[in-house]
């Protein structure tokens, strides 16, 4: 597959604050393998770096993340990425093929959860636009979660017939509870931005003419604060909400996510999402 211009991913330092910007915007800031491991260097380095007091993720071109790349999966990722496999997928198994580019992208998403959440320092997510399927997985990650008014939330798997991966079957229940995580994994309702907030999924909301400058003022403070203490913080929150689990909950989701895009019904379902996007 022909890959797109440009380096997939930006990281920047503005003082103690660490700007990483998904940067494809063509394909709503969709990961494909070098997308994917582009995010895990950026986010291992700035969240490693003693000089670096705050983490901002943010999207280009009016999305944050649509998740994995489908258009990739559907053509069957790249020869190059998919080399490490033994034996490797042939053409003449595209369900095989499906789900090993899913395995190696969702593999470097896991391990950016991880150091996320490991990072001693907060993690914004600034979501300005769409953040669905594995783009709210990766935003809910985050420590905090900031959101423009145009923006909108969205599970998004069923359009494919995939089970949810990326953290977000970890972090949803946690965050509103296990009857209303099954309502947005099931009905997949379409969030916008205050919705979003009213169901805690979102810490602020902002006007999208304003969006940028608060969300680098939020980091800016957040940079400057008591990091020592913000990290000790952290830590104990996640250990009060089972945050021990995440990893092998990662995998889990992981190994869920293979099983179903190796499957008739997904190939089916990614036909039928092609169809409709036109």
């Amino acid at each position: 597959m022909e890959k797109l211009p440009g380096e997939p991913v930006r990281s920047e330092r503005s003082g103690r604050l660490g700007i990483i910007t998904l940067d494809r915007p063509r394909r709503c800031n969709a990961l494909d393998v070098e997308m994917a491991q582009s995010l895990r260097a950026a986010a291992l380095a700035l969240a490693r770096d003693e000089g670096i007091g705050a983490i901002v993720i943010r999207g280009s071109g009016g999305a944050f993340c649509a998740g994995v790349d489908l258009g990739y999966v559907r053509q069957g990722g790249d020869e190059r990425d998919l080399a490490y496999l033994q034996p490797a997928p042939g053409d003449g198994a595209p369900g095989l093929r499906h789900a090993a580019v899913f395995k190696q992208t969702l593999e470097y998403l896991a391990s950016t959860i991880s150091e996320i959440r490991r990072a001693p320092k907060p993690v914004i997510a600034g979501v300005d636009g769409v953040a669905a399927a594995g783009g709210l997985g990766l935003a809910l990650c985050c420590d905090l979660v900031v959101a423009s008014q145009r923006s909108h939330f969205e599970w998004a798997y069923q359009k494919t017939a995939l089970s949810g991966a990326e953290g977000i079957t970890f972090f949803l229940p946690r965050l509103v509870g296990l009857r209303r995580a099954l309502d947005l994994a099931l009905l997949a309702p379409r969030l916008d931005a205050p919705r979003a907030l009213r169901m805690g999924l979102v810490s602020e909301v902002w006007p999208d003419d304003r969006f940028e400058d608060e969300l680098l003022a939020l980091g800016r403070r957040l940079a400057e604060g008591p990091t020592a203490a913000y990290a000790r913080t952290k830590a104990l929150l996640e250990s009060a909400v089972g945050g021990d689990w995440l990893e092998q909950h990662l995998g889990d989701e992981i190994a869920k996510l293979v099983e179903s895009a190796g499957s008739v019904e997904f190939a089916e379902g990614l036909e039928r999402f092609f169809e409709r996007a036109g």
